[in-house]
């Protein structure tokens, strides 16, 4: 499923105004509230914490479990690369397998550190037009890569709650199977999408002035086992960099937690909001010793993989400088 045609909204009318107007004030303020105990919990959590111990704690992380997480790193990223290739196969563009990988992961590198409007969005469109893709493929592309993503999110959030509650701060007073509801939704709508995807082989929906396109069951399973491998492997980055301490699917849960976190409070990077999140629901933890995994965390899948994606970046500009000027010489 994905957006191929900018929305053409109806006319307002005088009934609509005040609806539509109170729904984005709440959806504002309600932001706000969150990104406000965020800061809270930031500012709260900051003044106790010794930074020396935090980065002797980054020292202290062996070798191997670095090892492990940059390997875990690096199949993710190829993973993730592997989006766009779907987005090939629906929309039908000619572009090769090594270009279409290597735009992925320069966006996805720009977009985990800067955002989603200036890496996922941005440097899509403005890489793929430079390959001769037009703005409606383009859009089709990066929205099934988004749908692809999300899609994984809901199943590995859904199983995560469901069958593996993680064990929430005494003073959250939400019970085991308040998770376990909404685990059970997130596997239900997931389930909804794979039945319309069977129902509606490769149909095209037209809905408030988007098209968006169903692919056949076999494209929409192997999106749900891309993304959930990926999404896992995420997981265990910070699984390995906190040395196994706690179960596997609780560190997980905790990072579904904070990626939804991080996307509701617009912080490029998630800065400081994944580690609010990861104090909060790891108080099992040392908070130097989660800190310090956390550090080492985004140096592996933040930080390195911008440095990668930034040369290429780079070279892929000088490039394109170089292909201009062949082109201009070539004119009488």
């Amino acid at each position: 499923m994905s957006g191929s045609a900018r929305p053409t909204l109806p006319a307002a009318t005088p009934g609509q105004a005040p609806k539509r107007g109170w729904w984005l004030w709440a959806r504002r303020i309600a932001t706000w509230i969150f990104f406000g105990l965020v800061a809270w919990l930031l500012v709260h959590q900051a003044r106790t914490i010794d930074w020396t111990k935090v980065l002797q704690a980054v020292l202290d992380i062996p070798l191997p479990a670095l090892l492990a997480a940059l390997l875990l790193a690096a199949c993710s990223f190829a993973i993730y690369s592997t989006y766009d290739l779907l987005g090939r196969h629906m929309t039908g563009h000619r572009l090769g397998t090594r270009t279409v990988m290597g735009i992925t992961f320069i966006s996805y590198a720009f977009n985990l550190n800067l955002g989603s409007l200036i890496g996922g969005i941005a440097f899509r469109y403005r890489l793929y037009s430079r390959h001769g893709l037009g703005n409606l493929t383009i859009t089709r592309v990066l929205g099934f890569s988004m749908l692809t993503n999300w899609l994984g999110y809901l199943v590995v959030a859904g199983a995560a709650f469901y069958f593996w509650p993680m064990a929430l701060p005494p003073e959250w007073r939400i019970e085991a199977d308040g998770l376990r509801i909404l685990g059970a939704t997130l596997l239900v709508l997931a389930l909804g999408y794979l039945v319309l995807c069977a129902v509606a082989r490769e149909h095209i929906w037209n809905i408030r002035g988007h098209e968006l396109q169903t692919p056949a069951l076999g494209m929409a399973l192997l999106q749900l086992a891309l993304s959930c491998t990926n999404w896992a492997l995420i997981g265990g980055v910070i699984w390995f960099l906190l040395e196994q301490q706690l179960p596997y699917p609780h560190v997980l849960a905790v990072l579904l937690v904070a990626a939804v976190a991080g996307v509701i409070t617009h912080v490029p990077a998630g800065l400081g909001v994944l580690e609010a999140v990861f104090v909060a629901l790891l108080y099992q933890v040392p908070t130097d010793r989660l800190l310090g995994a956390l550090l080492a965390y985004r140096a592996t899948y933040y930080l390195l993989p911008l440095c990668i994606a930034s040369v290429a970046y780079f070279l892929t500009e000088v490039r394109a400088r170089q292909r201009r000027r062949i082109e201009r010489k070539r004119r009488p």
